[in-house]
């Protein structure tokens, strides 16, 4: 219900006065009378040190960060004692927060990490944590689950925030994608406006904007950044925390947010309530940070899975693998344009050019190529070396438009070729064959079931391929077979009837008029 209040996060100091003291490898490490203990809500006491009272000359300082939106960046130290090492096995705030400010100067320990923390004459005992659940926890393990889209589940996580208390506006979200052109999915919520996501190129790489944002500063593994706005000390040293200033924001946080496979990601949120977020704000959203991760982290590996099937199997096959066409033998017989395209003088091109100008002469040429036929509609099945294997399947039983859009496709490889060669005059010019023909295909899987690749076989992809080689034969760029041209119905040039290898029988050809 809006408004309802649930138990308030905080974190509490108290001095302790009695001895406690930490031990690793049979020695003392941390000794001290002047200790300080931290009770933070929902979690166990904590014991910090006093720097004077810990042997740094046993420690080392390690490279790990991780960020806390109310006590700050907490830095690392690894113990070695004789010949033992414990990795990270204590933090401390260098440069902590308002609200934390009394662990400046102190060190804290893992318990699992050294021998053992005494308190007295007795071991200090590791206290539970308190049972209650949240209202924000209470949704995340009730509600969130349902949620078919990462737009609608930060629209709620937002809204929730919202009832419970929490004066977000804005909350910004940040995932690298694994995608050959989009750098990061960036979902943006207003609370006016609900959520919605971006899908930045790897250009922003490069922009001023990016680059000078804590977004940047963080992916780079350097912690989080809190700017209070409305206080008058408060450095104005990113773009965005200027903006905000001109905005008349109260607060700002951005934070690293963690999937489980360790990928680092960016959360952000914007209050514009006076007094911005209090540590009971941040605490409630900080300690559901690792649960709300889950949830978009499945959303994520969704889409990535999506991306790379469709960028190494293509549209159409990529859609088919997800929707369970994965095993041996699975597949279907249909009815489409067939495309098989190569590039001329490859084998003397690969010898005579230095690699990486070969490599790009192919990427040039598999870009107007391969780039003509999904820019047409046809769904690109295989590399071979340097051919492309392609289909525009036909829809019911009229096939003029698959013809019609193929031929568009090899009219836009010519241009874009001829283009291509035009603005790189001293460079080995891009040749190429395609071959256009129509038939019955088997498009499915094939190989041994533990490397199957979704194609298409038969009789008439491998006329596609005999149909090709005539290019070179006849001088043409593009040749057309008999069945295809019947189908297509529009005019072609007659080429004269010629013998295909390994196909009985000779045929009409043809080429574009």
């Amino acid at each position: 219900m809006k408004g309802k209040q649930e138990a308030g996060y905080e974190i509490r100091f108290e001095k302790n006065s009695r001895r406690v003291w930490v031990e690793f490898n049979c020695e003392a490490v941390a000794d001290s009378t002047r200790a300080l203990v931290l009770h933070e809500t929902r979690l166990a006491p904590v014991v910090y040190f006093p720097r004077e009272d810990v042997r740094f000359d046993l420690f080392e300082k390690t490279a790990h960060t991780t960020h806390c939106p109310f006590k700050g960046d907490a830095s690392y130290w690894t113990l070695k004692v004789g010949g033992a090492t414990s990795e990270n096995a204590a933090w401390s705030y260098d440069d902590p927060y308002d609200d934390a400010a009394p662990l400046r100067e102190h060190l804290a320990f893992y318990p699992n990490r050294v021998g053992a923390i005494y308190d007295g004459e007795d071991e200090a005992p590791h206290l539970a944590a308190a049972t209650h659940a949240p209202s924000i926890s209470g949704w995340l393990l009730a509600e969130a689950w349902k949620i078919a889209s990462e737009e609608e589940l930060m629209d709620r996580f937002c809204r929730c925030l919202q009832d419970a208390g929490v004066p977000i506006s804005r909350m910004t979200i940040i995932i690298p994608a694994l995608h050959p052109q989009v750098f990061a999915n960036v979902l943006v919520w207003r609370h006016d406006s609900g959520a919605k996501t971006i899908h930045e190129p790897y250009d922003i790489l490069h922009t001023p904007r990016f680059k000078d944002s804590p977004f940047a500063l963080i992916l780079r593994g350097a912690g989080g950044v809190r700017r209070r706005i409305e206080r008058p000390e408060t450095k104005l040293d990113f773009p965005v925390v200027r903006d905000l200033k001109a905005e008349n924001a109260t607060d700002y946080v951005a934070m690293p947010f963690r999937f489980s496979d360790g990928q680092l990601n960016v959360m952000s949120m914007t209050s514009f309530a006076p007094g911005g977020f209090s540590t009971d704000h941040l605490g409630r959203v900080f300690e559901v940070l690792p649960g709300l991760a889950r949830f978009f982290e499945v959303f994520a590996q969704r889409r990535t899975a999506v991306t790379l099937l469709r960028t190494y199997l293509g549209h159409r096959t990529g859609e088919r693998v997800l929707a369970g066409q994965v095993r041996h033998g699975d597949g279907e017989l249909i009815h489409s344009v067939i495309w098989f395209s190569d590039l001329r003088g490859s084998t003397m091109l690969s010898k005579s050019m230095a690699t990486d100008a070969y490599l790009a002469l192919l990427n040039r040429y598999f870009d107007c190529l391969a780039g003509a036929v999904i820019g047409s509609g046809g769904e690109v099945l295989r590399f071979i070396g340097d051919a492309v294997l392609a289909i525009f399947p036909i829809t019911g039983a009229d096939p003029r438009d698959a013809c019609r859009r193929a031929v568009e496709a090899a009219k836009a490889a010519c241009r874009c070729v001829e283009e291509s060669n035009r603005v790189r005059p001293g460079e080995e010019p891009v040749r190429f064959g395609v071959g256009l023909h129509l038939g019955d295909v088997t498009y499915g899987n094939i190989g041994v079931r533990e490397r199957l690749e979704f194609t298409v076989i038969g009789a008439s992809a491998n006329e596609a391929a005999r149909v090709e080689s005539m290019c070179k034969t006849l001088g043409e760029s593009v040749v057309i077979s008999s069945a295809f041209a019947a189908a297509h119905e529009a005019k072609l040039k007659p080429l004269g009837r010629h013998e295909l290898k390994d196909v009985a029988g000779s045929q009409e050809l043809f080429t574009l008029p």
